[in-house]
């Protein structure tokens, strides 16, 4: 079974009922279901058996219907980060060569591109491409194909994709649905472009549940707010930063909303003092962290609701078997640390293009996170065995803002640190290396790295180093460069 077939099943059901909402537009599960449907036609004729499709185009109602039909036609939705430069699109492009690209960029040139306004009513969708209007239903594609790539930092600089099958979403959607029973009765808002996995997964969840789901635009602490309020949205997927921007809002307002029934939070651990606050804005919700990795999935999940050590990140996912091994791959004893190890259906297919590597001791698979586990298989993280920062939700590998850097006539060498920042989890810094007796500004290295990054890869502080410590291979000292900065032995930039 495909991740789409039960939108068809929930069309035939209730085919008035309101599956979809973005700003002032409504869309049922039998509109929904036909423009799916009529578009999963079109792109399988259009495209190879296996194919992929990518879609670069801002998070709305286009998007989100085109990663449906992508996903229904049998083929792998690679979805790009429209905030992406055009370099970075066409080096990906070029790496990928999706055999299909639907791109909101007027100035793209590709002979497999299509352009597509955003705002374009769903209704006239399927006349955009050409699709035509009678079509003959698909066959459910086979659970095992990918259906989804989606995109991490990479240490090259170069956007990294992961790949997912339909089988391993209708694993961790079973998982979900043992824990907090999602249904026809819940309307669902996740936090975040559609372009991140955490919410994309929260769309597809919720319309294989027979849920609605709430889109917006972008992310606003208080637009968010009203939109609970206003379409009585009962689950809330968002980040730890996400969240305690809106509790500074409800503060403000002294808004308290409580018809929220659940509240799912990933990609940094909350800060158990601000629990207290959120009790207050959302007194009936029920409070539940995911620890993972885009690679694999769902690995623990902590409750708030029942009894969780503190600095636990909680037990393993329903159907993950979580292991403690040593770089050999053998298994440790309770309490004793070592490489967190995960083994479950939920894990991912692969790299696309073949880059990356994933620690593997048979059938389990790890991201190179370092734990133990306590007598009651709570897990406890200490630490990584990579630099990979995570803020505000997103991975974010410092290389990647390192080669840029020193991509600049000035900087000798960079290093970029996460700072501990209780919004965001970590806030980037850059330490650099100047070449010679010259100057620079904090201003002039953030207008150089925006002609390469997205903004939130942006440092949020600059630093200059007049040592520069290197290990004994020659390659620059990252644990006595931090120290550097810790200890303030360097000169802030303006």
């Amino acid at each position: 079974m495909g991740i789409t077939r039960p939108i068809a099943e929930h069309a035939r059901r209730l085919p008035g009922e309101t599956a979809l909402v973005f700003e002032d537009r409504k869309v049922t599960r039998g509109e929904l279901d036909q423009i799916v449907a009529r578009l999963a036609s079109f792109i399988a004729a259009k495209t190879p058996p296996g194919g992929a499709v990518a879609l670069d185009l801002p998070t709305g109602p286009a998007l989100a219907v085109l990663f449906l039909a992508v996903a229904a036609a049998g083929r792998d939705a690679q979805i790009f980060d429209h905030d992406w430069p055009a370099a970075t699109v066409g080096d990906v492009v070029r790496k990928l060569g999706p055999d299909l690209i639907v791109t909101a960029r007027r100035d793209f040139k590709n002979s497999a591109a299509i352009e597509v306004d955003p705002e374009i009513a769903l209704p006239r969708l399927g006349d955009a491409f050409g699709a035509p209007a009678e079509f003959r239903r698909l066959s459910d594609p086979d659970p095992e194909a990918i259906f989804y790539t989606g995109f991490t930092s990479g240490s090259t600089g170069l956007p990294k994709g992961f790949r997912r099958t339909h089988k391993s979403w209708i694993a961790s959607f079973a998982g979900a649905q043992l824990e907090f029973e999602f249904g026809p009765a819940d309307c669902v808002h996740a936090c975040g472009p559609l372009s991140l996995s955490m919410p994309l997964y929260a769309f597809a969840s919720t319309l294989h549940a027979g849920a609605k789901f709430i889109l917006a635009r972008s992310f606003q602490a208080r637009s968010v707010l009203r939109l609970i309020a206003h379409q009585r949205v009962t689950v809330l997927y968002a980040v730890p930063t996400q969240l305690l921007l809106m509790l500074d809002a409800a503060d403000a307002d002294d808004q308290v909303l409580p018809g929220l029934r659940l509240i799912l939070s990933s990609g940094a651990k909350w800060p158990a003092k601000q629990t207290k606050r959120l009790k207050k804005v959302f007194p009936n919700a029920v409070f539940a962290e995911f620890y993972g990795a885009s690679e694999l999935s769902f690995i623990t999940l902590a409750r708030h609701d029942k009894r969780v050590p503190k600095d636990s990140v909680g037990r393993a996912f329903p159907g993950v078997a979580v292991t403690i091994r040593d770089e050999a791959g053998r298994e440790q004893k309770t309490g004793k640390p070592g490489l967190v190890f995960a083994e479950s259906a939920l894990v991912f297919s692969g790299y696309a293009g073949g880059e990356g590597e994933i620690l593997r001791a048979g059938d389990a698979m790890s991201v190179g996170d370092i734990g133990h586990l306590d007598d009651k298989g709570f897990l406890f993280l200490s630490g990584r065995s990579d630099r990979l920062i995570i803020s505000s939700g997103r991975n974010i590998q410092p290389e990647e803002i390192e080669n840029v850097l020193e991509r600049h006539p000035q900087i000798g060498h960079a290093a970029v640190f996460g700072l501990a920042d209780e919004k965001r989890g970590a806030k980037l810094a850059a330490l650099v290396h100047l070449r010679g007796q010259v100057k620079v500004s904090a201003s002039d290295l953030a207008q150089h790295l925006r002609q390469y990054l997205p903004g939130y890869k942006i440092p949020a502080r600059f630093a200059v180093s007049g040592e520069w410590p290197q290990t004994r291979s020659g390659k620059s000292d990252f644990g006595k460069l931090r120290q550097i900065w810790d200890d303030g032995t360097c000169e802030v930039l303006a």
